[in-house]
């Protein structure tokens, strides 16, 4: 059996690298998918496609909306919605797609340092797990297609 699973949030650190790494260590069939994490390219795709804009507020709407599209068809297609708040930066965005899966009855992962758990308590809530790292979302995923 494949899993799709789309992985979201901060794109600071290597967390995407390491739970791939530990899938393909693991030989396990899990297809991922993610948001475009190249920050520069992910930020201009609105201006860069439909146009230059004055004011930051539609730069930035232009370039949501078309992130929306990926975002919102890899996460429909998803079995496993892992969400990563790091702690240098404020992922609303990631905040965001978690809610989005919990509407859609996505089974989520939520991966933080536990000193963010007040902050992201109902975030956590609403997911199926809360794991402290990759290595503990690539041991979810083993169970989940090897129990």
């Amino acid at each position: 059996m494949t899993y799709s699973v789309y992985l979201s949030g901060e794109i600071h650190s290597s967390w995407r690298q390491d739970i791939e790494s530990g899938i393909q260590a693991k030989g396990l069939d899990v297809q991922l998918t993610g948001p475009v994490c190249n920050h520069e390219a992910s930020d201009d795709v609105g201006v860069n496609i439909l146009g230059a804009e004055s004011d930051n507020f539609w730069k930035d709407h232009k370039a949501a909306k078309i992130n929306a599209i990926r975002i919102r068809k890899n996460i429909d297609a998803a079995d496993v919605v892992v969400v990563k708040f790091g702690d240098k930066y404020k992922q609303w965005n990631a905040a965001f797609d978690a809610g989005y899966a919990a509407a859609k009855g996505k089974s989520i992962v939520v991966l933080h340092d536990p000193s963010l758990t007040h902050a992201l308590k109902e975030v956590d809530a609403a997911a199926a797990a809360v794991a402290e790292t990759p290595d503990q979302v690539v041991q979810i995923l083993d169970y989940l297609l090897n129990a």
